[in-house]
């Protein structure tokens, strides 16, 4: 960025708002990337030149229209709790920290929050249950993470073992996305239109407003469940997940020594068991404990409902919680996002321990996919190097086992790219420059122009498919819908 560029921004926005200086640089272009020790070593370098912090939907258009004016690059943030650098610059040019729009405008009677992009997930669920509605899934990250970060960035978490991932039933009821052109314009996209940029990592369009369909409230308790053998545990968490006559909102178990790291539950946790976590309706807390007694295993932690919600929330130890948990304890450990076969998933998780032993330590959470209740999986693996790591996913991907490559930095790799090319088209027809999130997206080759074209432009355009994550050759992993 040019000394006119700045000039320019300062007519958009007053100085508190743009943000220049190193530190807050850096916290502003970070995310929970260092998840992945292949991606701390791509990105740490990666910089915005300049935040800026929209109060409203106008100055988000204005500064649209400026980075498209003069050909600068434009990275979206919204809470930056995304594990893959989605929201790292590594283009340099400006992120636009949309934290300030996070209004929850309505919760109609029918069930569907209309929220601004950085409605935060927590205030939604405090909101919806003030009415009779919950949501219907929510990251671990939730009281942080915003609505449309997780649009943009997740795919599931606590409640899909009800109502699927985010991407089904409906459940993202609408998406107003805004176009980076010179007069920006906006789309309220719905239905099938809605994986346009669903799970984009922000490439191929500025969400401005996200609908979400609810689910009734329900009362939820907490039950933990340690048992002796993983393979009981196993058993056990996918014979409640599978049985309807249970309403869940968790289903989810860890081999040991996962559990050992949650050091806040180390009171309740048995030394050396696997442990299953649920949330279930509270009037059915008592069948389940019993259920488990019944099963072998011994109840070590129950709460009954109770509003305000106060205290330990067995939540904050699953999905990728899991894995902050078991960094803190060792920072060699990252993970993978694994989904195993609905039948076939105890042959595939014993032979990869037969060849990877406690380098591959076991995390199921139950998930309904497309009606089937399937057990995805987030394990905590042990890193020594490049080609290790890519050795465990190419032998989940010789068992069946799809991978979702958390080690990347583009979408195509990620898991979530759609064979329909619906995203690629989407970024054709919102962002013709390319300047959105710049090189997450390697199948898109930006419109350069004529002679004329800005060195900026031509940067960009040199080398599309150059970006992080080159290490990790994804190829061979096993894509799944978005």
């Amino acid at each position: 960025m040019t000394a006119a560029d700045f000039n320019a921004l300062a007519q958009i926005l007053p100085p508190e708002r743009i943000v220049t200086t190193p530190e807050r640089l850096e916290t502003l272009s970070r995310d929970f990337y260092w998840y992945s020790p292949v991606l701390k070593r791509e990105l740490s370098d990666k910089l915005a030149e300049a935040v800026v912090q929209p109060a409203t939907r106008a100055e988000v258009t204005a500064l649209a229209a400026f980075a498209h004016q003069r050909r600068i690059p434009l990275t979206l943030r919204g809470a930056g709790t995304g594990n893959y650098g989605q929201c790292i610059p590594t283009r340099g040019g400006i992120v636009m920290d949309l934290a300030a729009l996070d209004t929850i405008h309505s919760i109609s009677t029918d069930g569907v929050a209309t929220c601004d992009p950085a409605a935060r997930l927590g205030a939604i669920e405090r909101v919806a249950r003030q009415t009779g509605w919950e949501l219907r899934c929510y990251p671990s990250t939730y009281v942080k993470a915003s609505v449309a970060g997780f649009c943009a960035g997740g795919s599931g978490g606590i409640g899909s073992i009800e109502w699927g991932a985010l991407r089904e039933n409906g459940t993202v009821h609408s998406l107003t996305v805004m176009s980076l052109e010179a007069q920006p314009r906006e789309f309220r996209l719905t239905g099938q239109d809605i994986f346009q940029v669903l799970h984009a990592w922000g490439t191929n369009g500025i969400i401005v407003e996200v609908q979400l369909r609810l689910a009734p409230r329900t009362d939820w308790a907490q039950v933990a469940v340690a048992f002796d053998k993983f393979s009981a545990a196993f058993d056990f968490t996918e014979a409640i997940a599978r049985n309807d006559s249970f309403r869940k909102r968790l289903a989810t178990v860890f081999e040991w020594p996962i559990p050992g790291s949650f050091t806040p539950l180390q009171k309740w946790v048995p030394e050396g068991e696997a442990l299953c976590f649920f949330e279930v309706s509270d009037m059915q807390m008592q069948r389940l404990v019993d259920a488990a007694r019944h099963a072998g295993g011994e109840p070590c932690f129950t709460a009954p409902f109770s509003e305000p919600r106060r205290g330990t929330q067995l939540s904050d130890y699953t999905w990728n919680h899991t894995t902050l948990w078991a960094l803190r304890q060792d920072p060699s450990l990252t993970y993978l996002q694994c989904g195993f076969s609905p039948t076939e998933a105890r042959s595939q998780y014993r032979a990869l321990k037969a060849r990877f032993g406690s380098d591959f330590l076991l995390h199921f959470e139950f998930v309904r996919s497309g009606g089937v209740v399937t057990p995805g999986a987030i394990p905590v693996v042990r890193y020594t190097d490049d080609v290790r790591l890519q050795a465990m996913i190419d032998a989940c991907g010789s068992l069946g086992v799809s991978v979702a490559n958390p080690h990347v930095n583009y979408l195509e790799a990620s898991g979530r790219w759609r064979p329909d090319d619906a995203k690629r088209q989407a970024k054709e027809r919102y962002d013709p420059r390319g300047l959105l999130n710049p090189g997450k997206m390697r199948d898109f080759i930006p419109d350069i122009g004529n002679a004329a074209t800005s060195a900026s432009d031509r940067r960009l355009a040199a080398d599309p498919r150059s970006v992080a994550g080159d290490a990790i050759l994804s190829a061979r992993t096993l894509p799944t819908p978005a």
